[in-house]
């Protein structure tokens, strides 16, 4: 299996004049624009870890997701969420060549944080021996930075100030993320009591 994420983050839905403030960083001054590039450098990486840490897009955008077998006759877990829709299902061949499959042999089950992609008859289409499934879908909580739950909002912003802030430090140990980042995340992990398609 494998997660693209198509397009990333564009930068318009970058909150940098929210990240200025927060950081308290003055304004009007012939440096503010070369501080832009590094601040949204900081935010990415703070967002990119928020949504590795849940397994949920902030920012909505296109996913391709391509397997080589599907989880159950019937069903395929989805590896993001909140999944918003279902762009196309197609077939890749060894050389690269993708034919289109119809979207109505399937449809999304949608959860909060395991959406299932279903077999609308008794099966998912099988993949044809030596091809890959790519399904493309659509994730995230908002199109715009102001429509986002604000406490995930505010989660981007805290971890985005403690990378800038220790940006020099060596000394923090792998995966290290503050307290205040963590609970504001916490809802929106998932319990993983089990695996399989998410029947």
């Amino acid at each position: 299996m494998m997660l693209i994420d198509e397009a990333g983050v564009p930068d318009a839905a970058l909150p940098v004049t929210e990240f200025t403030a927060h950081l308290r960083l003055g304004t009007g001054f012939s440096a503010e624009t070369l501080q832009e590039p590094v601040l949204r450098s900081f935010l990415r990486a703070a967002i990119a870890a928020i949504e590795a840490r849940t397994a949920k897009a902030l920012v909505r955008r296109v996913f391709a997701l391509t397997v080589h077998d599907w989880a159950a006759r019937d069903a395929h877990p989805l590896p993001v969420a909140p999944v918003t829709r279902l762009v196309s299902l197609g077939f890749r061949d060894r050389a690269g060549t993708e034919t289109a499959s119809g979207l109505d042999v399937v449809w999304l089950a949608e959860d909060a944080h395991r959406p299932v992609l279903r077999a609308a008859g008794g099966a998912l289409p099988a993949i044809p021996r030596g091809q890959s499934a790519v399904l493309r879908f659509e994730a995230g909580y908002a199109a715009a930075w102001g429509e986002l739950p604000a406490d995930l909002g505010q989660a981007v912003l805290l971890l985005a100030a403690h990378y800038y802030e220790y940006r020099d430090a060596t000394s923090l140990g792998g995966g290290c993320m503050p307290f205040g980042v963590t609970s504001l995340i916490e809802r929106y992990r998932a319990l993983r009591l089990h695996a399989g398609a998410g029947r």
